[in-house]
């Protein structure tokens, strides 16, 4: 059936195509989404990654299994191009405040998270990931792509695929917890003392438990 498909796609069946659309459209959003933490964006993403699919489709293998990983790799192509090209135009802009946003990713981790806490160390270890390491790792993790998948989408060896993730995974973890311990620290540091007076006419937050007539 894939072969088919395949075959089909090379050949420039545009209902082949379409029906390639409708198969892996919302993978190939949902990658987006995790990517750029754009909502909007990922939408832009789609249509590209299939407009330079339709482009490319001459070389699609003959054989193969699901095409899936073939667009997950064109579609990180997209956000890499796409990445570049915001940085020149924030360079050409420089003059004006630059646009503040930051990748969301707590929604992914909240079923592996104890607290509020650990989502927020986490969304921001995430953002300092190296962009090679978060792309394995979007891909084997969020996607669920064994690494051979993950090596044809990205144009990489097998071998370079498994040490991306395994240094992903390891630096995730100690990002994570330090800071996790740094965010800790900080509300430690801002949390009022004991028996401190409350401003204002109020009485004092904590009266002793024995008073003297």
């Amino acid at each position: 059936m894939e072969t088919m498909i395949r075959a089909r796609i090379r050949a420039g069946d545009e209902l082949a195509f379409g029906q390639l659309f409708e198969d892996h459209a919302d993978a190939v959003y949902r990658h987006a989404v995790r990517m750029t933490g754009d909502w909007a964006g990922a939408e832009d993403v789609v249509s590209l990654t299939f407009l330079e699919g339709w482009r490319l489709r001459g070389r699609v293998e003959p054989e193969g299994g699901s095409l899936r990983p073939w667009l997950l790799g064109i579609a990180t192509n997209v956000i890499r191009s796409t990445r570049r090209a915001a940085r020149r135009h924030q360079k050409a802009l420089a003059r004006l405040p630059p646009r503040e946003w930051a990748p969301d990713f707590a929604a992914e981790l909240t079923s592996r998270m104890a607290d509020a806490e650990e989502i927020a160390a986490a969304k921001t270890a995430l953002g300092r990931l190296r962009p090679a390491e978060r792309e394995v790792f979007a891909l084997c993790v969020w996607e669920g792509l064994d690494h051979a998948a993950v090596a044809e989408a990205l144009g990489k060896p097998v071998g370079t695929v498994r040490s991306r993730l395994s240094r992903a995974r390891s630096r995730l973890r100690g990002l994570t917890a330090k800071e996790l311990a740094a965010q800790r620290t900080a509300g430690t540091r801002q949390r009022p003392a004991t028996g401190q007076q409350v401003s204002g006419d109020r009485i004092l937050a904590v009266r002793p438990t024995k008073e003297t007539p």
